[in-house]
């Protein structure tokens, strides 16, 4: 652990999972930071992720957890007082959890594991926001989903923010090619967005360089490509410091979400109402063709196909500005 309180109960949360799940997963930490201020918060999860944990203020701890059946009870070195399983409906996560043989498990119920049987439902169509703050009200934890913002240090811009401040972000990438638009899409709304005489930058992640290059490539001269596969930090700042950003369902529109950077999100296999913008802040525009599918494809989602380089275009240019006070009152959220 990172953090350690001599005597302090210890309460963990499991989010074995990538960028934009950690996200949504934020009103639910904060909520259990105000209900066990006491308590040594422990954050299970992706160690390239502990960066973004710490930007919420509600997590005192980590340890690192890639996936549900990651042995956790092996990696604390104190007794778990609540364990909060934030990853999944079980059973694999459950018995993570349960081998540190907390006092309490918060968990929904799964019928393969007899020590959750008090947790409500798993519903597969809920908004994933929703899902984890219904959780916790449920073992009587109060938990507000529009606590979803992030802050971002007041430092020296580096030289991937200066590039990207003020400029429209093209983030082409994605974990799976059923919700990567193709490249040639892309290059086109860079090349849209460039005759207006507006900046464009186009990000990559870990092992999206290739596909960043081929869009600015396509897209003509005056194009940048920030790479920030190195540290998720540079992307956080590369968002803040943007005018707004379009991306396809993935972590960075999650983030764009955080920072309150008006966002176009490209929704291909999986509805909207499942992981899309909160429909309170309408500087976050979803656009969905209609269709469910795989999204974990291994082609472009048909679905994904039936939106098209106008339609995205328009929704851009009719963006509304967001309130862009990034303030995190701290004090609230421990």
């Amino acid at each position: 652990m990172a953090v350690r309180r001599d005597g302090a109960p210890v309460v963990v949360s499991l989010r074995a999972a990538g960028l934009g799940d950690l996200l949504t997963a934020v009103p639910a930490l904060r909520a259990i930071r105000d209900r066990f201020p006491e308590h040594v918060h422990v954050l299970a999860a992706p160690q390239p992720l502990w960066p973004i944990a710490e930007l919420t203020g509600a997590v005192d701890a980590y340890v690192p957890a890639r996936h549900a059946t990651c042995a956790l009870h092996q990696q604390l070195s104190a007794p778990v007082d609540v364990a909060v399983n934030l990853h999944g409906c079980g059973p694999e996560s459950h018995r993570a959890l349960l081998a540190c043989e907390p006092a309490t498990l918060v968990s929904f119920r799964n019928s393969a594991v007899p020590l959750s049987s008090d947790g409500p439902r798993w519903y597969a169509q809920e908004h994933e926001v929703a899902r984890w703050c219904r959780l916790l009200r449920a073992y009587g934890i109060s938990a507000d989903p529009r606590r979803l913002d992030l802050t971002v240090p007041d430092d020296s811009p580096t030289e991937p923010v200066q590039r990207a401040t003020g400029a429209t972000l093209l983030h082409p990438g994605a974990a799976s090619p059923s919700r990567r638009w193709p490249v040639t899409r892309w290059a086109a709304l860079a090349r849209i967005v460039r005759s207006d005489g507006l900046p464009v930058v186009v990000t990559a992640g870990p092992g999206e360089r290739t596909l960043a290059e081929a869009v600015a490539d396509l897209g003509g001269p005056g194009i940048d490509v920030v790479d920030c596969s190195d540290e998720v930090t540079t992307l956080v700042r590369v968002v803040a410091a943007s005018a707004r950003v379009v991306c396809g369902d993935t972590g960075v529109a999650h983030l764009a979400t955080a920072l309150r950077t008006p966002s176009v999100v490209l929704c291909g296999p999986t509805s909207p109402a499942r992981w899309g913008p909160p429909v309170e802040r309408p500087w976050h525009v979803a656009l969905w063709a209609g269709h469910v599918g795989d999204p974990h494809g291994a082609r472009p989602d048909p679905g994904l196909l039936e939106l098209t380089v106008s339609d995205v275009s328009a929704a851009l240019a009719t963006l509304p500005a967001a309130p862009r006070a990034r303030r995190l009152d701290y004090a609230s959220s421990r």
